[in-house]
């Protein structure tokens, strides 16, 4: 079993200093924190993976293939695999935890 603190996946992703932080990997999953700032613009492309993201905290856009709409702190949003999607017009620091499967990049060259 593995149990995770906000505040330890805080700390690990602000020493990562990346804007992703996957602090779990198995074969059917792996799950990641995604810190996009106020005004930033967010640099991902399509996945081979499904794709859940919880919205911990913030308030943003998310586009995902032609649809958009506004998220907020307790949104959940899926994503399709292979389906263009972006955050945008982050009003407030957006704090994500993201959850693919199967685990993220496990089926590239398939």
């Amino acid at each position: 079993m593995n149990v995770f603190s906000m505040g330890e996946l805080f700390q690990a992703h602000r020493e990562a200093g990346k804007l992703y932080h996957e602090f779990l990997k198995v074969a059917a999953l792996s799950v990641g924190l995604y810190v996009l700032p106020a005004g930033s613009v967010d640099p991902q492309q399509p996945h081979t993976e499904d794709e859940v993201y919880y919205v911990v905290s913030g308030r943003a856009e998310v586009m995902v293939g032609e649809d958009v709409q506004s998220v907020e702190t307790g949104s959940l949003i899926y994503v399709p695999a292979n389906v263009e999607h972006r955050f945008q017009t982050i009003v407030e620091d957006l704090t994500l935890i993201v959850f693919f499967a199967p685990a993220e990049y496990s089926l590239v060259g398939r």
